[in-house]
Parts: structure tokens; C-alpha cells; sequence
């Protein structure tokens, strides 16, 4: 803690927990999370066949995580559409990025270097959640730490975790794409660090909240950021998780060492083809009837 006085981060990092998110923070997050959706297959025709099906599928994008919070501790699951500043910044960018004339505005907003920069202010958002879902959690349940850390990591990733709704509404079904079974990068992320804010307040972790929630940005936008620029989806927990599923689990390491250790059965030969096609039950008949005549001869 001495070195962050030192270096005067404690006020720095104070000073960034209590920055304000709307609007410019919020309109990258719903600018990212709209465009994400565009990419989806079918959702550009989705917006021409059926506009407000498109504009709901964009609002749980947005929305997506504040619905399924509030689902889980019990509140009204549409309290956050009261924020009316909110959904109609949300429909604003919804229609420019699907509607907007020569796709000017989609072409800005996914030009790469534009692109990092917004993604970086999305993960700003995105940890300032889960601290938000960690403390809500907490202020109900005081030693719930398993319904904080699930909080948290819902209000990080729960438009991930309503995918597959938001497809049904898209008219797509694809029950291999659960969030919960191949988990992203975000996701993953998303539960360590509602796990790391459950700590802090808990009182297990020495460090305070404001220099959490500016260490964990600072990492989920710089991870978030370097993946954006590669095109990779790819996630820089694969090899710490492949060592611990391996201990605990024993997968997926075990699977491979299995594959060396015990050798599979080889494979059945082929039969043989014949040099000469089989004769027929006709012609056996006729040679055998031949060879009796002969030996009565």
C-alpha cells in the first residue's frame, strides 16, 4: 500500500471508481453490444422482416444483465426500463448501426481503431457492474457470498448468459451455443472478478474497492483490447484452467495422456479382395454336378 502512496494512485484510482458512466461510457457499451448483434447470422434480415423483434434482441444486449439480476433477487424484471435517458440512447444507436443510410454509421463504429477504443470503455462498464452487483448483493444478503459472487457475475455477463432467449427471438434455436458450456473470455472474467469483489467485501482481500475496480478494468480492457486487435477468441486463463481442470477433474489434459499411455485397439485388416470375382451359387452347383458325372464315368 506504501508504493501506491507513493505513487499517488489511491486518489487516482478514487477518482476513476466515482466517475460518472453516463452517457459517454454507456453509449460505447450499448455501441459495442448493438454491434456484436449485428454480426450475428440473420440478425440484419431479423431488422428488415421484423424491426421490433430486432429492437428487443438490442435492448437485451443492453439491458440484457440488469433483467436477469433483478430476476434473481427478486425485483421487478423490467425496473431498468424506467431509465427512459437509457433505452432511448440504446434505440438510438440500435437504429443508426441497422438503419442508418449507406451503413455510414456501422462502417465508423467497426472501423478497427475506432472499434478498440470503444471495446476498452465497454470492459470500463462492464467491471463497474460487477462491483455494482457484488454490493447490491451484499447489502441483501450480508454473508451470502455465493449469491454475491453470483450477482456479480451475472451483472458482468448476463447478456451472454440470455443468448440463447435472445435467439428464440431471432427465430434461431442452438442449444450448443449455451454460454454456461463454452465459456468466453468475458464470461470467465466476469466470475473471477465477482469472486475477487466478494472478497473485498468480505474484508478477505486487503486492498480497497476503488483500487480493485480500477486494477480489474485496467486488465479487462487491456485483455479485451489486444483480442479485439487479433480477431482471437481465444482467452488468457486456457492454460492456468487446462492445469487445473486436469488436477481436479481430470480433463481435458487426461483425455490427451490417455490417448498416449493406452493405445487403441488396432484396426480391423481389411478383407482381402479376390483376383477373381466369387462365382455364383448356380456355378457351384454346375461344377459339382460335372465332377459326380466324371468320377461315375
Amino acid at each position: 500500500m506504501e508504493v501506491l502512496d507513493v505513487l499517488n494512485l489511491g486518489e487516482i484510482a478514487q477518482y476513476f471508481s466515482k466517475m460518472a458512466m453516463f452517457p459517454v461510457f454507456d453509449l460505447a457499451y450499448y455501441i459495442v453490444s448493438i454491434l456484436y448483434l449485428k454480426y450475428e447470422p440473420g440478425s440484419v434480415e431479423v431488422s428488415r422482416r421484423s424491426p421490433v423483434a430486432s429492437w428487443l434482441c438490442a435492448m437485451l444486449y443492453c439491458f440484457g444483465s440488469y433483467i436477469l439480476a433483478d430476476i434473481m433477487l427478486g425485483a421487478c424484471p423490467i425496473d431498468y426500463f424506467h431509465n427512459n435517458s437509457h433505452i432511448l440512447l440504446a434505440t438510438a444507436v440500435w437504429y443508426l448501426i441497422f438503419y442508418c443510410p449507406l451503413n455510414l454509421f456501422y462502417k465508423c463504429v467497426a472501423f478497427l481503431p475506432v472499434k478498440l477504443v470503444l471495446v476498452a470503455m465497454k470492459e470500463v462498464v462492464r467491471a463497474r457492474k460487477i462491483a455494482a452487483g457484488v454490493h447490491h448483493a451484499h447489502h441483501a444478503y450480508h454473508h451470502g457470498w455465493f449469491i454475491m459472487v453470483i450477482t456479480g457475475y451475472v451483472k458482468g455477463s448476463g447478456v451472454a448468459l440470455m443468448a440463447n432467449f435472445e435467439q428464440l427471438l431471432r427465430g434461431v434455436w442452438k442449444p450448443e451455443t449455451n454460454e454456461i458450456l463454452n465459456m468466453s473470455f468475458p464470461t470467465k472474467a466476469s466470475l473471477y472478478g465477482a469472486i475477487l469483489f466478494t472478497l473485498q467485501e468480505a474484508h478477505w482481500l486487503p486492498v480497497s474497492k476503488s483500487t480493485l475496480i480500477c486494477l480489474f478494468t485496467l486488465f479487462m480492457a487491456t485483455t479485451k483490447v489486444t483480442l479485439t486487435a487479433r480477431h482471437s477468441h481465444g482467452s488468457p486463463f486456457a492454460l492456468i484452467e487446462s492445469w487445473v481442470c486436469h488436477l481436479l477433474f481430470g480433463s481435458p489434459l487426461s483425455v490427451a495422456e490417455d490417448a498416449h499411455d493406452h493405445h487403441a485397439p488396432p484396426p480391423a485388416a481389411a478383407p482381402a479382395v479376390p483376383l477373381f470375382p466369387a462365382k455364383t451359387k448356380e456355378e457351384l452347383s454346375e461344377g459339382t454336378r460335372k465332377r459326380k458325372s466324371k468320377k461315375a464315368e
